[in-house]
């Protein structure tokens, strides 16, 4: 295989579109070191294993020779990404953007090489643009043009409110190719518009328009809808490692190829060959194991993920989840969240109630590691639940 051919088919990997290959393929023909931008609104502390797509898309461009611009849309945040949303999204204060970025940066550089990574923030330009800036960017686009993106209309159509500043997210997020010359923008298939808006808008300033590649959005756990922290069908970066290793063993078998094709960085031909051997009979939580095992290396090192599977005997390590571990659902049953000395009682994890009110006085209860209070009330949301030293649950509350 050609050194083109291998990185066209590297860039394509797992990609839902890729906008306009044509476009692309002539700049990797020419030899071009490209410029590759992904950006991110610093909504959450923590990432999850669903935001690595991209990032992990931004890795094969460096392994490829190319640029990768890592931009934190500490301007965009404060907008509030309309996306998927049938509400206006409450925007962030800058004390949450600025809390939430400096975790972001910590967090990429287990995936991105460090120095090859430019990050970047978009109110380094977008508050240079002022009001007077801001006015002749809006003029680039129609009030029609916007109201054919699909959550708009559904809004529209429906009679909700649409709030005169998320049109300017898209033109925004648009303008931030313009800024960088990009050459490439990733993002994830919702994204497809203001994507697109990045073209125009570059063609508008007398740019080249830069190709869209778009990422499908990773299913959760629960194999259906996307993942996230919210919905409790999350593997976040940060996990434990015995959490982390025990979620991915977890994961229905009808994930197992989606996740390796985009969270994996192991070639196509192992793929082929692991998928190969699991036709022949091989255990899928033996094939699932594979994939734990890189990704608890990937995020916390060799020696955490060589021994992320291990117990202590009948005794709960911390941050590790017994193979065994059972998994608990409870109704919060009209009410807006439950005691903690309840949830422990109807998980099984003492004899009664009035051995776990016990328990949680002697500090003898831990809720995702941590020790707490009796007074503790527990909203929906899943939960690791400690009792003492071998008791141990996964509990969902819903």
């Amino acid at each position: 295989m050609s050194d083109f051919s291998h990185a066209l088919n590297e860039i394509k990997r797992g990609a839902d579109e890729v906008l306009v290959e044509d476009e692309l393929v002539e700049m990797l023909k020419a030899g071009k070191k490209l410029r590759i931008k992904a950006g991110f609104d610093p909504t959450a502390p923590d990432l999850h294993l669903g935001h690595t797509v991209l990032i992990n898309k931004m890795r094969q461009f460096q392994q490829l020779g190319h640029e990768v611009v890592f931009l934190i849309g500490d301007f965009t945040g404060m907008i509030g990404d309309p996306t998927g949303k049938s509400a206006t999204r409450p925007p962030l204060t800058p004390e949450q953007i600025a809390d939430n970025a400096k975790t972001y940066k910590e967090q990429i550089f287990k995936i991105l090489d460090p120095e090859k990574t430019t990050v970047a923030f978009n109110s380094e330009w977008c508050e240079k643009l002022g009001s007077a800036g801001m006015l002749k960017l809006a003029s680039h686009q129609t009030v029609a043009r916007m109201l054919e993106r699909d959550d708009f209309k559904k809004r529209y159509n429906g009679g909700q409110s649409i709030a005169i500043h998320e049109f300017m997210y898209p033109l925004v997020q648009g303008y931030d190719s313009v800024a960088l010359e990009c050459d490439v923008e990733l993002g994830g298939t919702d994204q497809k518009f203001n994507l697109l808006m990045g073209r125009e808008l570059q063609k508008d300033y007398g740019q080249k328009p830069q190709v869209v590649i778009t990422m499908p959005l990773l299913e959760g756990l629960d194999g259906v809808q996307k993942m996230s922290k919210s919905l409790g069908n999350y593997i976040g970066i940060t996990d434990a490692p015995g959490e982390m290793f025990q979620k991915i063993v977890s994961m229905p078998d009808s994930l197992i190829w989606r996740y390796f094709e985009l969270l994996s960085f192991r070639p196509l031909e192992d793929l082929a060959k692991l998928k190969e051997s699991m036709e022949q009979g091989a255990n899928p939580r033996d094939i699932k194991i594979e994939l734990a095992r890189e990704l608890v290396a990937r995020f916390h090192g060799e020696e955490a993920a060589a021994n992320a599977h291990k117990g202590a005997g009948n005794i709960v390590k911390e941050g590790e989840l017994p193979d065994d571990c059972p998994e608990v659902s409870l109704d919060l049953e009209g009410q807006e969240a439950l005691p903690i000395a309840r949830v422990v009682n109807m998980a099984d994890l003492t004899k009664n109630a009035a051995a776990a009110k016990d328990m949680l006085k002697n500090g003898s209860v831990k809720v995702d590691w941590q020790p707490v209070e009796p007074s503790l009330m527990l909203s929906a949301g899943t939960y690791v639940i400690q009792a003492g030293k071998k008791k141990i649950a996964k509990v969902t509350i819903a």
